[in-house]
């Protein structure tokens, strides 16, 4: 802060230079960018990652070069994928923020001049006008009709007047107090000259954005890939060292047995899940872009689909965030015409700077002011908080005055009623008073309307003028609900998303608002009961409350943490400065293109235009994302568990291998091609009508289920063509090849889906024609030339119709399975619900 008064002719250059060394720039801290080199190794984070890549460098340095190729192409393309999306994202919002003005008018040297933004320095005198960003903390100096919108730091929709007339102390520094405008606020009425406190870092802007310099928080996704990873690494490793030590004991040599148990955790590996996750994820954003939202991070798509509570501001969201007249009353309540009438007469003859109110008085109804004439005009000042006009109507002269309802009772001798006049007697004073605090107590902002005859005269009318008046009523004003909110509210519920409110306006409103859309209100909690709270209440409350208002910064924080230590995955929506540390918590963070720079920068998606209702589509095209993602792992976990499962104990049993490493890694190569088309297929709405998340219970149970039905077949198969047929090594290794890729790449057509497959739910048109194709590659590979290289033989013809056979009779019972399955595990979802 300066350390002496500063002369309204402002600081010297030479002053503000040296104020510049000592205070630093005026710039706030937020997320280092990272460079394109660094951020592309940064990719590499990621458990999944970590296990393919020390796979590949075992398989290179066992002799499986065409093995580790595949796997580091695989890498590879997964963090290329990510890599290009995220980094056009952040391309994307930087262009977004640079359109932020980073210039400001402040008066050096006698004289305003325009200065770069990052130059202000405490000290510093900075004139504001109506559109103006407030550039740093400030105090209002002098001003006039200086109205603030201080939303993206409050929460609050109605601007709030500030003026020099009551002076706080320097550790009032915060939005409440009336003389102080706070860095990232905005002006929306009046002019003002305002002097410089804190700048940079020090501004309350800047303490919020240097929280989220801290590292990001752990979302429920990156806890689902590292649960997933953790069990892969564990399987794997029981069934490498069983295979290598079963094989090394049937007295085959260390090296066979050990390339072939590398070969089984390269076949057990879903090594082709990044890059499926990174497709699917990209095909979303492409999709979600198309509806209005722009995805920054990729793998916040998978949180918002499995998204259960979203956390919301109030204002833009279910409101207009437009100030609209909703009441009109007398004394008494009763709906008064000539109270809006007067209220017109007085705005729109008003000449001095625009406000909102006023504006929304002109929009309600016109009437015909044709036959009035303007006389004189009172402007509105802080001092008497109201306003007034003089104007002829006919033979008479009215002073019409409106203004803050305290302001306006003092100056009232009577009140009209029923078309009557009554003294403003004591009566009057208490009923006048019931009627304000019903009226603010359903969350209105009310302005009074009083009105005199004044005489005929010539000269200006001056503030004196304004006494035995005669009291008409009040008009109300809010931020209306948005009509279509309630439809989509009612949507999100049903896809099983609770809303919670939280913003900091008062209660009164926030629950005004929540009636007229027909939110259900659960609990609602304010920021100073909150603070009362020990941990363990609040976890209790938290849950059972819909709206928390007047609210902190670091309150919304807490509250969204808490949500996610109680098991729900949370998404935050705000635009403000006070909502960044928010974003940054949520597993999902929204904001959206008109934010402000720093909540633009924490948000993991940015919507072109604030509405629950783009939401829900993103909501479902995560979901639907997700589940595809899901069908991969469970297939891919059951075949893969399966196919390992019978390579393992066949092994022990067979006189050569039941598939050589070459050909094991053909298979998988071929199978995870098969599934490349996996992020286009349709997903049944049965599957997104509901968050899912990360169940490793489900997926291991499910990979017991099917796995041993899929080496059911391979062990019938084995003892078909090695005790029945007695084929050779290689033509019993290519029965195998050919019947376990067959299995492995249709039996997404049963996974796909909980439904009868093709009549009740078909694969999209890329799906099906991608997984024929494959198979019938494979099937014909022993009849090309270089199917010796994999050591691969031309089968009979019966042969191979009856290993046909066995598919069809496998993937029939993997249907009839899953009927049971899904059967058994709704029953058991239902017994522990109730």
């Amino acid at each position: 802060m300066p350390d002496a008064p500063i002369p309204l002719s402002g600081l010297t250059t030479a002053e503000a230079n040296t104020r510049l060394l000592k205070f630093g720039p005026n710039s706030v801290s937020s997320k280092a960018k990272l460079r394109p080199i660094v951020a592309f190794v940064k990719k590499f984070n990621s458990p999944l990652l970590i296990i393919l890549m020390g796979a590949s460098v075992i398989s290179f340095f066992t002799g499986n070069q065409t093995s580790a190729i595949i796997l580091i192409c695989m890498v590879f393309l997964s963090v290329i994928l990510d890599f290009v999306n995220t980094f056009r994202s952040e391309k994307a919002v930087d262009a977004l923020i640079a359109r932020v003005i980073t210039t400001a008018t402040v008066i050096r040297d006698g004289k305003r001049q325009e200065v770069n933004l990052t130059t202000i320095v405490p000290g510093d005198l900075v004139f504001l006008s109506a559109g103006d960003v407030i550039p740093a903390d400030c105090r209002v100096m002098d001003g006039n009709d200086f109205f603030v919108n201080q939303s993206v730091m409050t929460g609050e929709s109605l601007p709030v007047e500030k003026s020099h007339l009551q002076q706080s102390s320097k550790e009032e520094i915060n939005a409440e107090a009336s003389d102080i405008v706070l860095m990232g606020t905005s002006v929306v009425t009046g002019y003002a000259t305002v002097e410089a406190l804190r700048t940079g870092k020090q501004t309350e802007f800047g303490k919020i954005a240097e929280r989220l310099t801290e590292a990001d928080p752990e979302t429920d996704f990156d806890r689902g890939i590292r649960k997933f990873s953790s069990f892969i690494m564990k399987l794997t490793i029981i069934m490498v060292v069983f295979v290598f030590a079963a094989n090394t004991i049937s007295g085959r040599g260390f090296l066979e047995s050990f390339v072939f148990a590398i070969a089984i955790a390269v076949g057990l590996t879903p090594e082709l899940l990044p890059v499926i996750m990174s497709v699917s994820l990209s095909r979303g954003a492409v999709r979600m872009a198309k509806t209005g939202v722009i995805v920054k991070h990729l793998p916040a798509i998978q949180n918002f689909g499995r998204m259960s509570v979203l956390c919301t501001d109030k204002t833009g969201t279910l409101t207009e965030n437009r100030i609209v007249v909703v009441q009109f009353v007398d004394t008494y309540g009763k709906v008064t015409e000539d109270v809006l009438r007067y209220a017109y007469y007085n705005s729109a003859f008003h000449t001095g700077v625009p406000n909102p109110l006023d504006q929304a008085v002109r929009d309600f109804k016109k009437w015909d002011v044709g036959q009035l004439t303007k006389i004189d005009e009172v402007p509105f000042d802080f001092e008497r908080r109201r306003e007034s006009v003089v104007v002829d109507e006919g033979a008479k002269r009215l002073l019409i005055t409106k203004g803050a309802p305290e302001a306006v009772y003092g100056i009232c001798e009577s009140y009209l009623h029923d078309g009557q006049l009554h003294p403003a007697d004591d009566a009057f004073h208490t009923q006048a008073q019931a009627e304000f605090t019903r009226l603010s107590q359903e969350g209105f902002k009310v302005l009074a309307v009083c009105f005199r005859d004044v005489p005929k005269r010539l000269g200006t009318y001056e503030k004196n003028e304004e006494q035995g008046m005669t009291f008409l009523g009040y008009v109300a004003f809010m931020d209306p609900a948005k009509e279509t909110v309630k439809e989509t509210l009612d949507e999100l519920e049903l896809l099983g998303v609770e809303i919670k409110i939280l913003t900091g306006d008062n209660e009164l409103l926030t629950q005004k608002v929540c009636r007229d859309i027909q939110l259900v209100v659960k609990g609602t909690i304010t920021g100073e009961q909150i603070r009362k709270l020990s941990t363990l209440e609040f976890r209790k409350v938290v849950s059972a409350t819909t709206i928390f208002a007047r609210i902190t910064p670091e309150q919304k924080e807490r509250i969204i943490r808490t949500l996610q230590d109680v098991g729900h995955v949370v998404g935050y929506l705000g635009d403000g400065i006070n909502d960044a540390p928010a974003l940054k918590a949520a597993d999902v963070g929204v904001s959206v293109n008109n934010a402000v720079d720093v909540a633009k920068e924490t948000a993991d998606i940015i919507l072109l235009k604030k509405s629950l209702r783009v939401l829900k589509a993103g909501i479902i095209e995560g979901r639907k994302t997700f589940r595809n993602t899901l069908k991969y792992i469970l297939m891919g976990m059951s075949s893969n568990f399966g196919n390992m499962f019978s390579m393992m104990v066949a092994s022990a049993f067979l006189p050569f291998l039941p598939m050589l490493p070459t050909q094991v890694l053909l298979n998988n190569f071929l199978y995870d091609t098969s599934q490349l088309s996996l992020s286009s297929d349709h997903v049944d709405e049965s599957d997104v009508v509901k968050p899912t998340g990360w169940d490793m219970k489900f997926i291991r149970k499910y990979m017991l289920v099917f796995g041993p039905i899929s080496s059911l077949f391979d062990f019938a198969t084995f003892g078909l063509m090695f005790m029945l047929f007695r084929n050779s090594e290689h033509q019993f290794q290519t029965g195998w090849f050919m019947e376990s890729i067959a299995t492995q790449v249709f039996v997404i057509y049963i996974i796909r889906t909980k439904k009868i497959p093709f009549l009740q739910s078909s694969p999209s048109r890329l799906l099906l024609f991608n997984t024929l194709l494959i198979v019938t590659i494979a099937w014909l590979m022993p009849l090309l030339p270089f199917a010796r290289f994999f050591n691969l033989q031309p089968l009979p013809l019966w042969v191979v119709g009856t290993l046909f056979s066995f598919v069809i009779l496998y993937l029939l019972l993997v249907e009839v399975v899953k009927r049971w399955f899904f059967r058994r595990e709704a029953k058991l979802a239902l017994v522990t619900t109730s």
